[in-house]
């Protein structure tokens, strides 16, 4: 008796596994049997091209460094201290106290003493950087970008040039804010000097905070 329920058994199992249930013709051409079938074969060497081209976008969108040649970094960088040199003379009181920086600025003691020779020196170095490089669409707009940053810079150093003629107090508070509004200025230009000099090298692109918007506007 158990034998031949267990040879009943097996049968079963074996005509269940092996029958394939017949589909109606509707449910053979249904759109949702297409989800299931399997997708066609993917070609290496397209997915390899695919993600190096995104490869590639990336990159351009977040800028490349490499792609900023070596001169345009040099005389980007460069340009950085012709608002520097014309406005070093609000550092006396800063340079004065502290040994570090007159340590720190010793090796462009010459320099600055060649541009302070002679009076027009600033005017004619602002003339050149304008007319030669800016208004010259032979220099990447890069050079021209950073070196019209520096001339704004240099450019806004009329205002406590004029406040300096107009109001010299030689005591009290009054003399406190002028040295106070004097040291501000040096510290942001040699802030400026660093951080425009260093991106450039670096063949990134500074963007001065008030400097960068008025620079953007003048080149095209």
């Amino acid at each position: 008796m158990a034998m031949a329920m267990a040879s009943l058994l097996s049968s079963s199992l074996k005509l269940n596994f092996s029958h394939k249930p017949n589909l109606p013709t509707s449910l053979k051409h249904s759109p949702f049997l297409s989800l299931t079938n399997p997708r066609a074969p993917i070609n290496p060497k397209r997915l390899i091209s695919a993600q190096s081209n995104n490869n590639n976008n990336n990159n351009n969108n977040n800028g490349d460094d490499n792609s900023i040649d070596t001169p345009d970094r040099l005389i980007s960088a460069i340009c950085y201290f012709y608002p520097f040199f014309d406005g070093i003379q609000y550092g006396k009181y800063v340079i004065t106290q502290f040994t570090p920086l007159q340590i720190f600025l010793q090796p462009l003691v010459p320099a600055i003493r060649v541009f302070k020779s002679f009076p027009f020196n600033g005017f004619l170095v602002f003339i050149t950087l304008y007319f030669v490089v800016v208004r010259n669409n032979n220099f990447s707009r890069y050079v021209r970008f950073n070196t019209m940053q520096a001339i704004v810079l240099d450019v806004l150093l009329i205002f406590p040039d004029l406040l300096g003629r107009s109001f010299n107090p030689r005591e009290g508070v009054g003399l406190d804010l002028v040295m106070s509004l004097d040291s501000t200025v040096f510290l942001f230009l040699l802030v400026s000097l660093i951080y425009g000099s260093t991106s450039c090298l670096l063949g990134q692109l500074p963007r001065l905070p008030i400097v960068a918007e008025a620079a953007e506007r003048q080149v095209p």
